[in-house]
């Protein structure tokens, strides 16, 4: 098994690629190991000292390190990852994907809504996947979209340029009603 890394925006955060589908259908995210209890990988992953976060997407795998070096961190990563894929245990346990969420909006609003949750599925998260995180709707209200930034977008320095100028210019071309976008 052939597991390639890619480095993200994130500095504390690297993208594993198993060349073997890791999620079906959506993402799940885990900020601890209290967190992972509805994933065999994650809960392995974080029986590495080192490790701070798991992000699970459907064909990778980013991992969120604390202070270690990532040339001591990485080769144990990389073994949790091929041990697990090698023991044929699942992933996740039943329904192991945490992303989904309707997120807080009133009513009226429920079209804008629509064309927000449509750009951010169309545009915004694939793009985004590329660099190891994800970004979902968490709500609307009084023109303030506001938005979970997972995996690796979760601290990233320069998530806040990726809101501004990204993501806020985009909804705002779409919807009118967009005024800005926050992070949650």
């Amino acid at each position: 098994m052939f597991i390639q890394t890619e480095a993200t925006p994130n500095p504390q955060t690297l993208k594993f690629i198993p060349g073997k589908p890791v999620l079906e259908d959506g993402t799940a995210d885990f900020r601890g190991k209290g967190d992972a209890d509805a994933s065999p990988l994650a809960r392995r992953l974080f029986d590495i000292d080192g490790v701070a976060g798991v992000f699970l997407g459907s064909d990778f795998i980013s991992v969120t390190k604390t202070d270690v070096e990532w040339q001591h961190l990485k080769p144990m990563v990389l073994g949790a990852i091929m041990e697990h894929y090698m023991s044929g245990a699942a992933v996740v346990d039943s329904d192991g994907a945490n992303d989904a969420a309707d997120g807080a909006y009133d009513a009226e609003d429920a079209d804008v809504v629509a064309t927000i949750k449509e750009l951010l599925e169309t545009r915004v998260r694939p793009a985004v996947a590329q660099d190891g995180g994800d970004i979902t709707f968490a709500g609307f209200r009084d023109g303030i979209v506001y938005l979970h930034m997972r995996g690796a977008c979760s601290g990233c320095p320069s998530s806040t340029a990726t809101l501004r100028h990204g993501i806020e210019n985009l909804l705002k071309h779409f919807c009118p009603e967009v005024e800005e976008v926050q992070a949650v």
